[in-house]
């Protein structure tokens, strides 16, 4: 039987933490309330910060010995930004991993098999990266994980990545149902330890500048060749990305895949 979650955990503790308090000083407002204000701050900062591990184990980067970080790219493929970021990549001969809408995969056949030829990871971005997808129930958030997971197979024949998926949820929340479902799918969360700016910034510049200066081995860098609102694109990411690439091999650092990244540092199998 697998042990219980750990947002079940938290509300145990919550109540065991309520009782010892009523305990003490009496039946309150506040013998009850500081308790329960102290879960909400807990359960607020386990749902909107992205690296938390409060609600599931979450990944953020590899082993900080050595001279490998991994790119990743959210919210596409776009054809019109997407195709530039390759190009860049293969300049280079570096290796990202790209969270995939499942719809946008769908959507655009050859861009998406051009990903797979060029040897570059596809994770999981769920189907339709709703913007809501936080107040998802377990059951639906069971079904855009798993509809944008068959997105990845039907390219690649297998599960992504294989035995262990790696799923990234839309902009980085967690909640307890997706919790559930996570655990249900046996996933591997991943998040980020340095964030691009490229969804805030449109200015190439500033972008490469924050990712060069903040950089250090074992990183998994968040940016973004795609848009999860139709008709939007991002192509400050492809215009800052050679470079952020440059300015890597400049320091030694090599690019790999977040798989490649975290084998290495035995995070995963």
């Amino acid at each position: 039987m697998m042990s219980p979650l750990r947002a079940d955990r938290l509300a145990v503790a919550y109540a065991a933490v309520a009782v010892i308090s009523v305990s003490v000083f009496g039946f309150s407002l506040l013998s009850v309330g500081i308790p329960a204000l102290l879960l909400l701050a807990l359960l607020a900062d386990g749902i909107t910060r992205p690296s938390s591990n409060l609600l599931y184990p979450t990944l953020t980067h590899g082993s900080r010995t050595g001279h490998r970080v991994a790119l990743s790219f959210d919210d596409g493929p776009d054809p019109d930004v997407t195709p530039a970021v390759l190009d860049a990549l293969a300049q280079y001969g570096a290796h990202a991993t790209f969270f995939t809408i499942g719809r946008a995969l769908q959507a655009h056949p050859l861009l998406a098999r051009r990903l797979v030829a060029e040897h570059h990871e596809l994770g999981n971005h769920s189907w339709t990266h709703s913007r809501r997808q936080n107040f998802f129930d377990a059951r639906r958030q069971l079904r855009e994980i798993k509809r944008g997971a068959r997105s990845i197979t039907a390219l690649t024949g297998s599960w992504p990545n294989q035995l262990q998926p790696l799923y990234r949820p839309p902009m980085g929340l967690k909640s307890p149902p997706l919790a559930r479902a996570a655990r249900r799918l046996q996933l591997s969360l991943v998040a980020w330890s340095l964030h691009s700016h490229d969804s805030r910034s449109g200015d190439p510049q500033h972008i490469a500048q924050r990712v060069l200066e903040k950089i250090r081995p074992g990183d998994i860098v968040l940016m973004h060749d795609g848009h999860d609102l139709p008709g939007r694109h991002r192509p400050a990411c492809a215009q800052a990305l050679p470079q952020i690439l440059q300015g890597l091999r400049d320091k030694g650092l090599q690019c790999v895949t977040v798989s490649e990244l975290l084998r290495a540092s035995g995070t995963l199998p």
